[in-house]
C-alpha cells in the first residue's frame, strides 16, 4: 500500500503472506544470482536491513536444479538458510495455531525469469515462439526454456515475486521488426505464464513492459502497456516491471521510457525498474515514480575494490589510499555508515592493503558496505518522501554527487528528467557548464 507521496515520488510497503518481513519502498534489491550474495551470510543480509533480494531462475535451474531445491529443501529460502523458527505469541494461539513455532523468513525473494540471459548469453541462445533454446555455459548441453518451464522453476524456488518470461533484445539493437515481434510475443508469453502459475495465492507474478525505446503515440511501449492493462481487467495484476533498459541506450532515451511507464502504469501497484542500480539513477527514477530496483552493480563493484558513498566511488586499490600516503588512508570509508567496516573504523589504508594482498575479507567488508549504503540511500529517500521534503533531498544528493571533479556538472538528462518529475534544482547546485 502507499504510505506517502511527494510530487511523483512514492513511499509504499509490500506485504507477503509467506512469513517474510514487510518491504518498504523505494527499495533496492541486491542480486544473489545463485541464491546467495557472495561472501555474505543470511543473518548478515537481515542485519543490513535488506528485506528482499533477487535470485536468477536460469542459473538455479542449471545448478543445482530447481526440482532439487523444492523436493529436498522445500524452497530457496531453506536452501539458503534464510529461515528461522519464531517463538509463538498470544496472537498465534488466538489465531488457532496452537502455540506452535512458525517459520520466519529473514528476507523475501524475487526471481527473474531467465529472459535477461537472452541478451547476456545471446551467443548461446536461440529464440522462437516456443521459447528459448540455451546452450549451457558449463556443459555445452542444450536446455529449452519455455514460459511454462520458467514458471515451473520459479514455483519450485518459492520466491515471493516471480517474473514472466519475456522476449528480451539488447536496447542498442537497430532491428525494429524484431522489437515489434518481441513486444507482442511478451504479451503472449505472459498469458502462458499466467496459465502455468500454480501458486497465485502466495507468489506474485509480474508482467514485464517491453517495446524498445518507442514511447511515441501508438508506439510499442503504449501497445504493450495497453495489452497488460486489458489483461489486468480480466485478472488483477499485483505489480508491473519495466524491462528492456539499462542495456547501453543513452540516458536521454532511458529516462523518457521510465517517465512514460510511470505516467501510465496504475498508481496502486508497485513499479519495478529492472537492472538499474546506480545511485544517481535511483534518485532520478524515484522522482519519476519507480518503487523497486535491482542490479549487480553494488556487489560486483565491491569485488573490484570500490566503495560507494554519496560523492560517488572510492577506488580503494588506488595508490592514494595506501597506508601513510595521505590523511585519506587513515579514514574509514564513511563515518556515518553503520556497516561492519565503518563501525569498526577499519581504515581505507587497511582495506587497500587487504585488497592488494587478495585477502577475501576485504571484498566481504566492501560488499557489506555497498549493500548497507544502498539500503541507507533508499531509506533516506523514503523518509524524505514521507516528510514531504524529497525535492530538498534530491538537491542535497546532487550537491554532494557533483561536487567532485570526477563527475563535473549535473548532466542535462538529469535536469530534464527531474523537471519532468516536478523537482526544481536551485541554481547554486548547478555548475556553469552542462554536460549531455
Amino acid at each position: 500500500h502507499i504510505n506517502g507521496i511527494d510530487g511523483r515520488a512514492r513511499a509504499g510497503t509490500l506485504h507477503f503472506p509467506n512469513g517474510g518481513p514487510p518491504v518498504p519502498t523505494p527499495r533496492f534489491m541486491p542480486v544473489g544470482t545463485k541464491g546467495t550474495l557472495k561472501g555474505v551470510l543470511p543473518d548478515e543480509i537481515e542485519a543490513m536491513k535488506c528485506p528482499i533480494i533477487l535470485a536468477n531462475t536460469y542459473h538455479l535451474a542449471i545448478q543445482p536444479g530447481t526440482e532439487l531445491i523444492d523436493t529436498v529443501f522445500g524452497g530457496l529460502h531453506n536452501f539458503m538458510g534464510a529461515t528461522r523458527e519464531s517463538c509463538p505469541d498470544d496472537s498465534d494461539a488466538a489465531a488457532g495455531h496452537g502455540g506452535q513455532k512458525r517459520q520466519k523468513r529473514l528476507y523475501n525473494l524475487l526471481t527473474d525469469s531467465g529472459g535477461f540471459q537472452m541478451v547476456s548469453l545471446a551467443s548461446l541462445s536461440q529464440v522462437t515462439e516456443k521459447g528459448v533454446l540455451f546452450q549451457s555455459p558449463y556443459t555445452g548441453e542444450h536446455m529449452m526454456l519455455q514460459p511454462e518451464d520458467s514458471i515451473r522453476c520459479q514455483n519450485e524456488i518459492g520466491a515471493d515475486i516471480i517474473m514472466q518470461l519475456d522476449d528480451v533484445i539488447s536496447s542498442v539493437s537497430t532491428n525494429e521488426e524484431r522489437f515489434r515481434i518481441a513486444t507482442f510475443r511478451t504479451l503472449r508469453w505472459y498469458d502462458r505464464c499466467l496459465k502455468a502459475h500454480k501458486y497465485p495465492d502466495r507468489q506474485n507474478l509480474f508482467p514485464i513492459m517491453q517495446g524498445h525505446l518507442d514511447t511515441s503515440k501508438g508506439g510499442l511501449r503504449e501497445l504493450c502497456l495497453a495489452g497488460f492493462k486489458y489483461r489486468d481487467q480480466q485478472k488483477r495484476i499485483p505489480g508491473f516491471a519495466i524491462g528492456g533498459l539499462a542495456g547501453g541506450e543513452s540516458k536521454e532515451e532511458f529516462w523518457k521510457v521510465v517517465d512514460h511507464a510511470c505516467r501510465h502504469l496504475p498508481d496502486d501497484r508497485p513499479r519495478y525498474l529492472m537492472g538499474v542500480g546506480y545511485p544517481l539513477d535511483l534518485v532520478v527514477c524515484t522522482a519519476l515514480g519507480v518503487d523497486q530496483y535491482d542490479c549487480v552493480y553494488p556487489t560486483r563493484t565491491a569485488r573490484f575494490g570500490v566503495a560507494l558513498v554519496d560523492e560517488g566511488q572510492i577506488k580503494l586499490k588506488q595508490h592514494e589510499f595506501a597506508p601513510g600516503i595521505s590523511d585519506q588512508s587513515e579514514l574509514p570509508i564513511d563515518d556515518a555508515c553503520p556497516c561492519e567496516a565503518c563501525v569498526r573504523r577499519i581504515s581505507r589504508g587497511r582495506l587497500h592493503g587487504l585488497l592488494k594482498a587478495n585477502n577475501s575479507i576485504a571484498v566481504q567488508l566492501l560488499t557489506q558496505h555497498n549493500v548497507t549504503y544502498m539500503m541507507g540511500l533508499v531509506n533516506r529517500m523514503r523518509a524524505a518522501i514521507l516528510e514531504k521534503r524529497f525535492a530538498s533531498f534530491v538537491r542535497e544528493f546532487l550537491g554532494k554527487y557533483f561536487r567532485s571533479e570526477t563527475h563535473g556538472s549535473i548532466p542535462k538528462w538529469v535536469q530534464d528528467a527531474l523537471e519532468a518529475a516536478g523537482v526544481s534544482l536551485d541554481k547554486k547546485n548547478q555548475k556553469a557548464s552542462l554536460i549531455s
